[in-house]
């Protein structure tokens, strides 16, 4: 174990015009560090989740953490971004600083504004995480990515389209107990399955409920050795961690595979001596239905093509025998790009500690974590437990 999560916070994601980036980066740092019982003159390190990519004017936005209060001047603060994996890269550099010794405490920060840009913008700035050269006129930006891929996979194993429902469904279902979630509200199967007005398809076979939300939201943590942590109130250690990075271009892999999760999956249960089915859930990244479908299969829960069973026969349902997005994930919960990663691992924390409140599964003891940027190409996996 070489890091232990021992206080965190979380605002509510969705549309919040009245906040700035620098707002709600304060908000979520002042919680955290008091959450933790610590001081901020105490904190080592401080690193930023931003990905804007055109969303906020502005940028170099690492030092804004320092508003959170007078006593984190001076302390160095560095901004981190991998595309939608923002969150999780700021983590688990953050887990470094503590495993090397150079921090005692270190405060992660994620944030993201969206909202408040224009629509066309939105799909220009997101689309910044495909390779542009060969990805960038694919028609309805990321979204169209995502419907490529999953154009090829019913094209290679049949129409998922049941599947990709019932995927939305069950993750609108959990977000309705989760109070941080931009949409709370179980849409119910039929209504994700049809098209209709309200649920247009958006590109390929995606329909407008296959696609996560346009959020503003931020979320904190703070780290610190295990040591250290037992003495702390309350102490969720990482029991092993992966980053697997691949090739940005989809020509250059089989895009239906996601091997760097799946390599990234292998690499931390290795590490932590587990087997999937010693984890209690899973936070996975479903920007798409179709993504979550795929990490079914990449983290080993499924062979390949037949994801579809996992969600179709119960596996991945709150009382399942792998919940997956409990939170209600990106779908329910929104997806401010930078505070993502950061969100899934206080939403794990919290579960391990027994205080998730409506979404909590019942006896949650190891948690696992993928957060993804871009189709599959920047990987991270957490696998996490309570210390106390």
């Amino acid at each position: 174990m070489t890091a232990a999560m021992v206080g965190w916070a979380h605002m509510p994601f969705g549309k919040h015009s009245e906040e700035t980036v620098e707002s709600m980066i304060v908000k979520v740092a002042v919680d955290a560090i008091k959450d933790a019982g610590i001081e901020p003159g105490d904190v080592d390190e401080i690193l930023l989740g931003h990905f804007n990519a055109g969303f906020s004017a502005q940028d170099f936005t690492a030092s804004l953490v320092l508003q959170a209060d007078p006593a984190l001047r001076f302390k160095p603060a560095t901004r981190v971004e991998n595309a939608c994996a923002t969150g999780s890269a700021a983590v688990h550099q953050g887990v470094r600083a503590i495993a090397s010794g150079d921090a005692r405490f270190v405060l992660v920060v994620g944030v993201e504004q969206m909202t408040t840009t224009p629509g066309p913008e939105i799909g220009k700035n997101l689309l910044k995480a495909s390779y542009l050269k060969e990805e960038g006129d694919i028609p309805a930006g990321f979204a169209g990515v995502f419907g490529k891929i999953a154009d090829a996979y019913f094209q290679k194993y049949g129409d998922q389209s049941d599947a990709l429902a019932k995927i939305a469904s069950k993750n609108h279902k959990n977000g309705v107990g989760n109070p941080y979630a931009q949409m709370r509200k179980d849409l119910g199967f039929d209504f994700c399955r049809a098209e209709s007005e309200k649920n247009p398809f958006v590109a390929g076979p995606l329909k407008r409920t296959d696609c996560s939300l346009v959020s503003d939201g931020a979320a904190a943590l703070v780290l610190t050795d295990p040591a250290t942590a037992l003495g702390m109130k309350k102490a969720v250690a990482f029991r092993a961690l992966a980053h697997v990075q691949d090739f940005l271009p989809m020509s250059k892999r089989d895009i239906l595979k996601f091997e760097g999760c799946s390599k990234a999956w292998g690499q931390a249960l290795g590490d932590a001596n587990l087997a999937l089915d010693d984890l209690s859930f899973v936070e996975t990244h479903d920007c798409f239905t179709i993504a979550e479908l795929i990490e079914y299969e990449a983290m080993g829960l499924t062979k390949e093509g037949e994801g579809a069973r996992a969600v179709l026969e119960g596996w991945t349902e709150m009382g399942g025998k792998l919940p997956v997005n409990p939170s209600g994930g990106l779908k329910a919960k929104g997806h401010p790009i930078g505070a993502t990663g950061v969100s899934m691992h206080v939403l794990t924390a919290m579960q391990l500690t027994g205080t998730a409140g409506e979404i909590q599964v019942k006896n949650a003891e190891i948690g696992g974590i993928f957060n993804m940027g871009g189709a599959a190409v920047a990987n991270f996996v957490s696998v996490m437990q309570a210390m106390k």
